[in-house]
């Protein structure tokens, strides 16, 4: 088979395609062949071993998933040959991978691999943090920073099944057409204007009860003064590069909270919630109140341009690698 990987993550030009032994399904595993994998900002800084934990070598990149079912492991049941399936892996940029048979989802009719790719930590991500960490309730005012980036749309969506209002914060005119295609009722340009002046008018001269915050970058202290009595601004990433601070008085003085959101750790501690929350997700996808868009596809060649792209944090949805199509 052929997969991407490095033993020098100084740069993404060291990336060279290689081919490798098929894996073979050990018990309890399934191997799949990849149709899709996708590449998010995370997956770039890990490629340049610039993520929290520095991958070992060498390294393939790729943590997301979709295909099919190629073959079965001994004692696997619940799948078949040619079974549409999502998972996460290490090294998704590769033809095959095998995968425990228990961490598989079946894909729902009408979800194309290139949706079913970005889709899991991206909208896990929303709903535990909307749902779990946010205590968005129905009526209330959702600010999503970053609202046209992979987990930035997918809170947008998950916002509305909710019942929130979302506000979505974008610096483009396309980017904010894209979150406001996507259900956001307002877009707001954080050039124009007084930003915080901005929130109150779309508020009625409140604030915003949650923000969604994967970028903590300049707007993350504005957001956070802009929030109403009792507003939860949830930390979700860093893509804005430096890590900002923030006065202590300020929750204080706004009866708000700072919270935190790592899937990661919420899928290690709670695993069964994890679960339900996914399984919740799919079914709004099946039923069609929730359709993922797809960002811009690169073929498995490209896998290069596809995580230098993924770097610059430019792309509409969730950055895909298309590897295999379906004979």
């Amino acid at each position: 088979m052929k997969r991407v990987e490095t033993d020098n993550l100084e740069s993404i030009e060291h990336y060279r395609m290689t081919v490798a032994p098929d894996p073979c399904p050990a018990p309890g595993e399934v191997l799949i062949r990849i149709a899709a994998c996708g590449v998010g900002y995370v997956d770039a800084l890990e490629a340049l071993g610039r993520y929290q934990v520095k991958p070992a070598l060498p390294h393939v990149p790729g943590q997301e998933v979709s295909g099919w079912v190629e073959a079965l492991g001994p004692g696997v049941s619940g799948f078949a040959p040619g079974d549409r399936v999502m998972t996460q892996v290490h090294g998704g940029f590769a033809e095959l991978t095998v995968a425990p048979a228990d961490v598989l989802v079946a894909i729902p009719d009408g979800m194309a691999f290139t949706q079913a790719a970005g889709f899991k930590i991206n909208y896990l991500t929303a709903l535990h943090a909307l749902r779990d960490r946010g205590q968005l309730q129905p009526g209330e005012t959702l600010l999503v920073i970053g609202a046209a980036g992979g987990v930035g749309s997918a809170a947008v969506q998950v916002g509305k099944c909710l019942g929130a209002k979302v506000i979505a914060v974008a610096s483009t005119a396309a980017k904010r057409a894209f979150a406001q295609a996507l259900g956001a009722d307002h877009g707001v340009d954080p050039t124009a204007g007084d930003f915080r002046q901005q929130l109150r008018e779309l508020c009625g001269q409140k604030g915003p009860d949650v923000v969604f915050d994967p970028v903590c970058g300049v707007l993350f202290e504005p957001a956070f003064r802009a929030l109403t009595w009792g507003g939860r601004h949830l930390v979700v990433g860093f893509a804005g590069g430096e890590i900002p601070a923030l006065r202590a008085n300020l929750p204080l003085l706004k009866g708000a909270s700072l919270t935190g959101v790592d899937v990661r750790q919420f899928l290690l501690y709670e695993p069964d919630k994890g679960g339900r929350h996914l399984r919740e997700l799919l079914q709004w996808v099946a039923q069609g109140q929730l359709v993922p868009p797809i960002g811009k596809v690169f073929g498995f060649e490209q896998f290069i341009p596809a995580l230098e792209f993924a770097l610059t944090g430019a792309g509409l949805g969730k950055t895909v690698i298309q590897i295999s199509q379906r004979s």
